[in-house]
């Protein structure tokens, strides 16, 4: 079976790359994309967009269902790595490991017993354990609301400088990691539970299908977000920039709780109790 699959991918790749024989060649400025491609979207992405940002034009507009095809492979990967690592039931011989906060003294619990401990001098830590740093853990904590803060402000700005939904929702999906990194997971999972993370990717596409599906209902074609100026102010080229941003924020979601949803099932091998 492996040598199987190696000759399909083999295969595979041999196909591609034959095929890139009828690219143009590399900075061909007679290639399509450079005669007529390119050029119509600098010079009319502005008026027919009211987006300064060209990049954020051509992905959320000009090729707005590509984009959304995308942000659907993307939740599809966190359900791809949900089915095949989560853990329905928890493994109650798995040893359980705790803190002092103020001594840093440890001790580990064996065959999954329980015992209640005061919550305000004991910790629970992971199996894989790294000391405890005091300096790493409070720098985390305060930089976090910042880094989230940033990544709100590169998926809302994201019309006017480098930014959007795939980028912000990187770095909100990020926020989350370091907290789980710097802290435990369970704190991570505290502040962005799993049902939490798992439904902001469906919710995600959603927004995106949603505003297409919104379009038609208003008698448009699907993503022409020129429909939306029956709802929302300032005109049709206006209301493909308020579009953009409806479906910047779904990818941002999408993104972000795919991150996180993936993240936590690797980190806990779909335990959900302890992570790296």
């Amino acid at each position: 079976m492996k040598t199987l699959g190696l000759f399909i991918v083999g295969l595979v790749g041999a196909v591609l790359i034959y095929a890139t024989i009828d690219f143009p060649p590399f900075g061909d400025p007679g290639s399509p994309a450079s005669t007529h491609v390119s050029p119509r979207y600098i010079e009319k992405s502005l008026e027919e967009t009211s987006v300064p940002n060209v990049v954020t034009s051509v992905l959320a507009d000009y090729r707005s269902f590509d984009t959304m095809f995308e942000t659907a492979v993307v939740f599809s990967a966190g359900v791809a790595c949900f089915v095949l690592l989560r853990v329905p039931s928890r493994r109650a011989s798995r040893p359980r490991q705790y803190r002092h906060r103020l001594t840093g003294l440890t001790f580990r619990v064996k065959d999954g017993r329980e015992i209640n401990l005061p919550l305000q001098e004991f910790v629970p830590v992971d199996s894989i354990w790294t000391p405890h740093d005091f300096i790493v853990e409070k720098v985390s904590r305060y930089l976090i609301p910042f880094i989230q803060l940033f990544g709100l402000y590169v998926i809302a700005h994201g019309h006017y400088s480098p930014g959007g939904g795939f980028q912000g929702g990187v770095i909100l999906g990020a926020s989350i990691i370091l907290l789980s990194v710097s802290h435990n997971l369970r704190t991570a999972l505290r502040r962005m539970g799993e049902k939490t993370s798992a439904l902001f990717s469906p919710i995600g596409v959603l927004i995106y299908a949603g505003t297409g599906f919104l379009c038609m209902v208003l008698g448009y074609n699907f993503l022409d977000y020129q429909a939306l100026a029956a709802l929302l102010p300032g005109g049709p080229i206006m209301a493909r920039s308020h579009g953009i941003l409806l479906v910047e924020i779904g990818v941002g979601m999408a993104v972000m709780g795919t991150m996180v949803w993936i993240f936590k099932n690797l980190a806990s091998r779909g335990l959900y109790d302890e992570g790296l």
